[in-house]
């Protein structure tokens, strides 16, 4: 039984790590922790984080494609390959120990504060892309199969990814990151669901302080641009690996 007080809490919480989410991503680093210091099982945690997260990620992704940011038709094979990825990744996380990650991704996170920090590619300017649409689409199943099996990092991942491959400047990509984000979390949802684990009540008044968070995310990283996402970037990127590999050793 979730006592009321929790409702309206996490609700406050969605709105911000909606807006941390729709800038750089790594909203999940304060979500989870706050969902489990509730009382709520680590499942129920995951799946419920991931339903208010979509909706967050929808909210950014709509913004971001009214001002004419997203390509959708060009990035149609890499949606369908993330959509696979993060439903293959969500039925194996429930049947094997990912713990060993915790101890991976801290190091791949720290390769992309690095990148971020010295790469001059890290800016609002387009650079010649290294990869096409499709030649991205499989990088991006895998990005997609890594959210649904763990999940930290992912819109990082697909942030510096973008950059680095496709050749895209950073808020373009960050608004990239929102739709293939967005398609990741639509799998999850479903096979969490389907499994039973999902808080739908609490789940979807998450989802309203999310939706409020990733509309304001934003509109300010549109605002502001690279001189704002880089930097957070590097803040999430950073946090995250602090947390993971405290959790690793705390264990």
């Amino acid at each position: 039984m979730i006592e009321t007080w929790v409702y309206p809490t996490l609700t406050a919480v969605a709105v911000l790590t909606g807006f941390i989410d729709a800038i750089a991503g790594g909203g999940g680093l304060i979500m989870m922790p706050a969902l489990l210091f509730t009382g709520i099982p680590p499942l129920q945690a995951l799946a419920t984080n991931k339903l208010q997260s979509m909706f967050g990620t929808m909210m950014a992704m709509i913004n971001y494609g009214r001002s004419g940011l997203i390509e959708w038709r060009r990035n149609l094979p890499s949606m369908l390959l993330v959509f696979a990825g993060a439903a293959a990744g969500c039925l194996v996380v429930q049947s094997i120990e990912a713990r060993w990650l915790n101890l991976i991704i801290p190091v791949l996170l720290m390769a992309v504060a690095l990148y971020v920090l010295v790469s001059p590619r890290m800016t609002d300017e387009d650079a010649h892309h290294r990869v096409t649409s499709r030649g991205y689409a499989p990088i991006g199943g895998t990005i997609g199969f890594y959210d649904g099996f763990f999940g930290p990092g992912t819109g990082t991942f697909f942030t510096t990814s973008l950059v680095a491959l496709r050749g895209y400047g950073l808020t373009k990509a960050t608004a990239l990151t929102k739709l293939l984000n967005w398609t990741s979390n639509i799998a999850s949802v479903a096979l969490f669901a389907w499994g039973g684990h999902m808080l739908w009540l609490l789940g979807l008044c998450m989802a309203a302080g999310a939706m409020l968070g990733g509309w304001l995310g934003s509109h300010t990283a549109m605002k502001f641009g690279a001189r704002l996402i880089r930097p957070l970037l590097v803040a999430i990127s950073l946090a995250m690996t602090a947390r993971l590999l405290w959790g690793y050793f705390a264990a």
